[in-house]
Formats: structure tokens, C-alpha cells, sequence
């Protein structure tokens, strides 16, 4: 590998800086000027638009460079860790946005309350903060390493650029600013992706001599991620997708269903094709440069390029953490807005609005109290995508199975699964059976027993007409 001069690290650190004072402006542009604009950019979106979004939402800078490393230990098959949110994007268009869209609500919680309740809107809410906190420490703490590694800065200064720019793009920009921005973020971020792919393959010479002279594991389906670990994938990202706060609120952000329902297949294309060329960059860097460490799988081949194509891929790599964290934290907001403050305090709506932005401010920086002195909450980061998938489960049997309508099992479902989920990740998933299945399970079964115990209302009814019949009247 080359090693870049002083001056060419200055170009790129350059580039990096410039983007960031750019996107910073344009943010201020197009800044959201009402709750609306805020919350659901006024229901005005376009299909195309709101399908990068959700791409976005599921292809960030963790999930780049950890499907590369994962294809440099594991093979080809480390793609179904995004091939599962592409296909998990089109099932969320056919089952759910009907009836999520209809309900006028932009919070999942909000809609499944429909039929539960305030209680368990509460708890949802409680539950889902509580994991995309643990996503957005995660997304700082890789977006400071990252940072100050381009700036040549430590990480506590990486950590406050990343809370400051950020916190920004979401608070003035709201769902409308983060929506155009992230356009430009991804544009980018998708050159990027395709640049590293083209110097891979000039590199290795083409796919075959990949596939002549690497172990066979690399290109089977399942690698040695296994069919269980592939299958955990699927059932968690397709789960998380159905119930994630962002995805909930972009496709509320169209103007009608038929315009949702386009924005999840936008996802659908815009998602495959990356995660297949992430795969093969990592299975790339494994030809090329067996001895690094796999971490390196990905930002390896920056070395072998010009200055001015490193600039614009290690640029891509910052939008990434932008959009991840920007998009994250603007969903917090809302939960902790249209689910506790407005419903609580009933505000006017110029004072939702800048009471939201107040909000936007402590959630952007909320973060970095973990991030600098507990970076070991990131061990809890990796069961979130499970206790989202809990939630899902309650959202299905809420919409397809009326006859389940207790609010009592909704919320003993909800409690349980995170709690049982949470201790069988903790105790390392004994039997060799992955948490993923215990968060979809347990809420269901909670449910069943629920549903064959009488409830209070129940026994009150049928208690008079007992007495009535004793009495002979």
C-alpha cells in the first residue's frame, strides 16, 4: 500500500471539511419552518426521495464497513446483511403501510395504540427510544473513530463534531431539511461505495481469479456466517424495518399510500446492489491484502488510489455517519414529542415547534455522555434490532389478528420480550438458539396465554348474570 504525503492528506481533509461547511449551509436553506415541516416534511415528500431515506436509514457507515469485514472473514455471503433489508422494504409496502398510512398517526406506538391504547403507546415508546439511543451511541462512537482518524484529532474532539453537525442537520432541518441533504449524503455515499468497488476489482483482475484461488466457503450462499446466523438476519432486519421510528415517519411523509408503497420498492432497488458490491469489496481485500486486520477491509484500498478519489470516498464515508445519526435522533425527537410532551402538556403549535427543536438539542447530545465515559453501552447495541423486532410482532397480530385486543397481553407481550430477550442475549444465547428468536416468539406466546385467561371486564359481566339466574328472576 501507498502512503498519501502531507499534502495530499491536506486535500482530503480539505474536501471532508468543505462538505461539512456546504451541507451545514444547505441545511440552514432548507430548515423546516413549522412542526409539520418537522415531523413529516407537511406530507409532500416524493415517492423517490423517501426511498433513499429508508436506504439510508439501513446502509450507514457501521453497516458499510461491517459487511465488508464480515465478506473478509465469512465470504460473499456477509451481503444478506443488507440483502435483508432490501427485501424486507417491499414485504413492509405490501403489509403494513396501508394500514400504518391510514391511521394519520407518524409514530408506530401511535398507531398501534389505535387499538391498545395510551399504555402501550407508552410502553413502545419507552422501548423503542430506549434501543435507537443505544443505535445513535453506537453511530457516534464509530463516526468520532472515524473523524479522527481523516482530521488527525483524538476522539473526544472526533465526538463533538460528530454531536454538533449532526445535531444541526436535524434540529433546524427537521424531516424536510434531512430529507433533501440526505439526498446529497447518499448520492455521494453510493459513488463512493462504487468507486472502492471499481479499484477492488482493477486490483484482483475481475471476479474469476477471485474465485479460482480463494476457498470455496467465499462464494457459497451461506459462507461460514451459517444458514441460523443468516436466517437470525433476515427475521431482525425485516422485524426492525416494520417498527423503526424513522421508516414509520418517512413513509407518513407521502402524499398518499400509492406514493409509500413506491418510496419501499425505491429502497428495494437502491439497497440490493450495495450490499452485493460491500460484500465483494471485503471478499476483495481478502485477495489483496490477506494480512491486514479485517476491520481495514473496506478503507484498505483508499491507499491505492489518487488523492482526489480518496477525498471523495473518504467523504463519503463522514455523510454516511451524518445521515445515520441525523436520522436516528429525529426519530427520538418525535417519539418523545407527538407521545409524551404534546399528548402531557397540549401546546399551541408554535410552541411544539420550538419546544421540539429544545428537545432535538438534549437529544443530539445526549449521546455523548456514553460515548465518552461509558463506551461499554455498546455492548447492548447489538440485541436492539431484536427488541424492535418484539414490537413488530405486536404491530402484526394488532393489524391481521383482531381477536387479539386485550391491552393487558399487548403490554405484558411488550414487557416480556424485551426483558427475557434482553437476559438471553446477556447469558450469551444458550442452546445455540440466537436472541432474534426469542424477541419474536416470546410476545406472541404472552399473548396466547393472555387470550385463554378471563380478564377482569369479563368475570364483572358475567358474575350478574349468574346471580340473576341463582335468584330465579
Amino acid at each position: 500500500m501507498n502512503a498519501f504525503s502531507t499534502e495530499n492528506t491536506l486535500l482530503i481533509v480539505g474536501m471532508v471539511i468543505a462538505y461539512i461547511l456546504f451541507t451545514t449551509w444547505l441545511t440552514w436553506r432548507l430548515r423546516s419552518k413549522s412542526s409539520g415541516d418537522f415531523m413529516e416534511g407537511s406530507r409532500a415528500m416524493p415517492a423517490l426521495i423517501v426511498g433513499i431515506m429508508l436506504m439510508s436509514e439501513y446502509i450507514g457507515a457501521k453497516s458499510t464497513i461491517g459487511t465488508a469485514q464480515a465478506a473478509f472473514e465469512d465470504g460473499f455471503a456477509a451481503s444478506w446483511s443488507v440483502i435483508g433489508a432490501a427485501i424486507g422494504f417491499p414485504l413492509f409496502g405490501l403489509l403494513l403501510v396501508k394500514r400504518i398510512y391510514n391511521t394519520g398517526k407518524i409514530t408506530i406506538s401511535g398507531a398501534i395504540a389505535e387499538k391498545y391504547g395510551t399504555s402501550t403507546r407508552n410502553i413502545i415508546s419507552i422501548i423503542m427510544i430506549y434501543a435507537l439511543l443505544l443505535v445513535n451511541v453506537g453511530n457516534y462512537i464509530s463516526g468520532a473513530a472515524a473523524i479522527s482518524t481523516v482530521l488527525k484529532i483524538n476522539l473526544t474532539q472526533a465526538a463533538f463534531i460528530t454531536a454538533i453537525v449532526s445535531t444541526f442537520y436535524f434540529t433546524f432541518g427537521g424531516m424536510k431539511g434531512v430529507a433533501w441533504v440526505t439526498m446529497l449524503h447518499s448520492a455521494l455515499k453510493y459513488a463512493g461505495i462504487l468507486i472502492i468497488l471499481f479499484v477492488a476489482l482493477k486490483m484482483t483482475g475481475g471476479i474469476t481469479p477471485m474465485i479460482k484461488q480463494m476457498p470455496d466457503f467465499y462464494w457459497t450462499w451461506d459462507g461460514h456466517v451459517g444458514a441460523s446466523t443468516i436466517v437470525a438476519w433476515l427475521i431482525g432486519t425485516v422485524g426492525s424495518i416494520f417498527c423503526t421510528q424513522f421508516v414509520i415517519q418517512a413513509i407518513s411523509s407521502t402524499k398518499n399510500v400509492a406514493s409509500a408503497k413506491r418510496a419501499t420498492w425505491v429502497a428495494f432497488f437502491f439497497c440490493l446492489p450495495i450490499g452485493l458490491a460491500m460484500a465483494l469489496i471485503g471478499v476483495a481485500a481478502k485477495f489483496v491484502h490477506p494480512e491486514i486486520k479485517s476491520l481495514y477491509a473496506l478503507p484498505v484500498f483508499l491507499q491505492d488510489m489518487s488523492p482526489w478519489l480518496a477525498g471523495i470516498v473518504t467523504t463519503s464515508l463522514v455523510a454516511s455517519i451524518f445521515v445515520s445519526v441525523g436520522t436516528v435522533a429525529l426519530a427520538i425527537a418525535s417519539l418523545v414529542v407527538k407521545d409524551f410532551y404534546v399528548p402531557y402538556r397540549n401546546p399551541t403549535p408554535e410552541r411544539e415547534f420550538r419546544m421540539t427543536r429544545w428537545i432535538s438539542i438534549g437529544i443530539g447530545f445526549f449521546p455523548l455522555l456514553f460515548v465518552l465515559f461509558f463506551p461499554e453501552v455498546l455492548k447492548l447495541s447489538f440485541f436492539t434490532r431484536a427488541i424492535r423486532l418484539s414490537i413488530t410482532v405486536v404491530a402484526i397480530m394488532a393489524f391481521y389478528l383482531p381477536w387479539f385486543k386485550s391491552t393487558r397481553g399487548a403490554n405484558a407481550g411488550l414487557i416480556g420480550a424485551c426483558v427475557v430477550t434482553s437476559v438471553w442475549f446477556l447469558l450469551g444465547n444458550p442452546f445455540g438458539i440466537d436472541n432474534m428468536y426469542i424477541a419474536l416468539i416470546t410476545p406472541a406466546v404472552i399473548m396466547v396465554i393472555d387470550r385463554c385467561i378471563p380478564s377482569r371486564q369479563t368475570r364483572t359481566h358475567t358474575q350478574p348474570r349468574h346471580n340473576i339466574q341463582k335468584s330465579g328472576v
